[in-house]
């Protein structure tokens, strides 16, 4: 082989040895981006999974003070039961022996409170306004006439 080839084979072969180093350089830089796009990914993850998980604590939270309340409520409710029967037990004590109190309870109601115990189905406070307003409201103490 001659000098001249040789030459040329050996530029051909630096230069295909730099194609190749470019060509890995390029590859290089790609993966340097997608690295970091996976890394900027990751921390978006985890950003939206410490807010999830703190989100979470706080419903938790707010589910653990909702049940206490309830139980609050169901404890006061069933206090208020037991005074309600006891105070029932107690009227009907008095009925039993009190003969005046007896005929008092018997009798019926005057026409005035019977109205305050009638209302009609009422969705709403619009409805309850409406029906406040109406011909069936009860009269003011003062618009009553002296008995």
């Amino acid at each position: 082989m001659s000098t001249l080839r040789q030459a040329l084979y050996g530029f051909a072969l630096l230069g295909a040895l730099a194609l190749l180093i470019w060509g890995q350089e390029k590859r290089i830089d790609v993966a340097e981006g997608q690295t970091q796009l996976a890394k900027d990914a990751a921390k978006t993850a985890r950003d939206d999974a410490d807010r999830n998980l703190a989100t979470a604590n706080t419903l938790s939270t707010t589910l653990k003070q909702e049940r206490d309340a309830q139980s609050n409520l169901r404890t006061q409710q069933d206090q208020l039961r037991l005074s309600l029967a006891k105070r029932e037990r107690t009227i009907e004590d008095l009925k039993r022996e009190n003969s005046e109190l007896r005929d008092w309870a018997a009798q019926p109601l005057p026409d005035a409170a019977r109205r305050l115990r009638e209302r009609p189905a009422l969705t709403g406070a619009a409805a309850y306004r409406d029906w406040l307003s109406g011909r069936g409201a009860v009269p003011t103490t003062g618009d009553q006439p002296a008995q």
